[in-house]
């Protein structure tokens, strides 16, 4: 799993890469140079204590060699300022040029603390929604665009892209590339309340083929429970507070107000990348979200414990 600005896996991470060394360059240089003016001064000032007599003479001295120092800087500093503008201007431009032809559409939507993927398709039996995870193609344009459904928060991959805030009643959007095949970690970058650092989401960059076939998976309802306790579980799922929030197609769960579950299985992580996939881990989720991540709008679940273990067994079957 990889999440550094410093190793670009597409086109406009590369080029916000190449920007920021350039920033680094002309600062490095600047600031070097500072510091040998600083010594320089610091060594040729003249020594003195509390008794010496101040030395006004200067005052009255013209100094056309600190003149001439003083017109050379600033003719230095207004360079690289427009150096780092021109920089600026053509790295931005460079990451509005690419194609969207063929790009994969998806609606991304922050919640206080996850995300929900919504994947366009011009047919809409082919439109699917999933959670905390996107899937693109390698090599193909991906178009995301971005909403908020209750605070300002801000889509952050560094491998793929800069950051993009998601402003509530404000749409946005941007595009990016994965050229390289892998998992990309990314975060919420804008503080949004108490779990702001619990709010993470993976982008998994896989071959084409790979991608569709993980596509056509999404879009089919959850499956027929295959024995009686997986059976028992979706009972227990409907019928109790879990159906209020949670959709799971192809059952009478129909919720909008958390993440679909349709597919849970098949993802990494529970609670936007804060606990690994696992029966263990889902259990104490659902058990006591609370103590995992306060201040979650997800309730604790008083369920018997046969009753979760018959939830568990179907939960893990929605893959």
């Amino acid at each position: 799993m990889r999440q550094h600005a410093l190793s670009p896996a597409g086109p406009q991470a590369a080029q916000i890469h190449e920007l920021w060394w350039v920033f680094i360059a002309i600062c490095g240089v600047v600031f070097v140079a500072l510091l040998v003016v600083l010594l320089w001064a610091l060594w040729r000032a003249p020594r003195s204590d509390e008794r010496t007599a101040a030395d006004v003479s200067s005052l009255r001295q013209s100094e056309p060699g600190l003149q001439r120092a003083v017109i050379a800087a600033t003719a230095a500093s207004i360079v690289g300022l427009i150096a780092l503008t021109t920089a600026s201007v053509v790295a931005d431009r460079a990451l509005a040029r690419l194609p969207g032809d063929d790009a994969v559409q998806i609606e991304l939507t922050a919640n206080q603390w996850w995300w929900e993927a919504r994947y366009m398709d011009p047919q809409p039996s082919r439109i699917f929604t999933t959670a905390n995870e996107l899937h693109v193609p390698v090599g193909r344009t991906v178009v995301v665009t971005l909403r908020s459904n209750d605070v300002i928060h801000s889509f952050w991959v560094p491998n793929l892209h800069g950051k993009k805030d998601l402003i509530p009643g404000h749409t946005t959007s941007f595009r990016f590339r994965a050229d390289e095949p892998g998992i990309y970690r990314g975060q919420c970058a804008e503080f949004c309340g108490f779990q702001h650092a619990r709010m993470g989401i993976l982008v998994i960059a896989e071959p084409a083929a790979q991608y569709e076939a993980w596509a056509e998976q999404q879009r089919q309802p959850a499956p027929e429970p295959a024995d009686p306790l997986a059976s028992r579980g979706r009972d227990v799922f409907v019928s109790s507070t879990c159906a209020m929030c949670h959709r799971i197609q192809g059952t009478a769960a129909h919720g909008r107000n958390a993440p679909d579950l349709t597919h849970l299985a098949s993802r990494r992580t529970l609670a936007a990348g804060t606990l690994p996939n696992t029966t263990g881990h889902l259990a104490g989720w659902i058990v006591d979200p609370q103590r995992i991540k306060p201040g979650v709008n997800m309730p604790q679940n008083t369920l018997a414990p046969d009753d979760l273990q018959a939830l568990l067994a179907y939960l893990g079957t929605l893959k």
